[in-house]
């Protein structure tokens, strides 16, 4: 099972990016996938989920309205959209994908997860 990012790079403030997560040797289609990021020096925080069937996201509160998150199941691929970036988003961000159970209670804890890609870079400068 593998999870593959793209899309990173360095952008600068007010810019956009869109990052994809390609999944392969599983079918996720029934699996929440969700993103997180890790700057330096500080833990992996949770920034976007969605479920299967592309039900309610969730968001972060420093992302929302900002960013979108999106699945296509058919490609098993998720996406997030990141519009007015800020340096404060500069971070790896990591896919992750699982079978959650309780959603609404583990859709933030990164624990939760089962299956993680290696993670994209993406640079904002002021």
């Amino acid at each position: 099972v593998r999870l593959l990012e793209s899309g990173g790079g360095l952008v600068q403030a007010g810019d956009s990016l869109r990052l994809s997560c390609a999944g392969s040797g599983r079918t996720f289609s029934r699996d929440v996938m969700a993103w997180f990021r890790q700057a330096p020096g500080k833990e992996r925080e949770f920034v976007a989920a969605i479920p299967w069937s592309s039900g309610v996201t969730s968001y972060a509160d420093s992302v929302k309205g900002r960013f979108t998150i999106s699945r296509d199941d058919g490609k098993n691929t998720v996406y997030l959209q990141m519009n007015s970036l800020k340096p404060e988003d500069t971070a790896v961000y990591y896919c992750a994908a699982g079978p959650l159970l309780r959603y609404s209670e583990n859709y933030r804890r990164a624990i939760a997860y089962a299956y993680w890609g290696q993670g994209t870079q993406v640079t904002v400068s002021s």
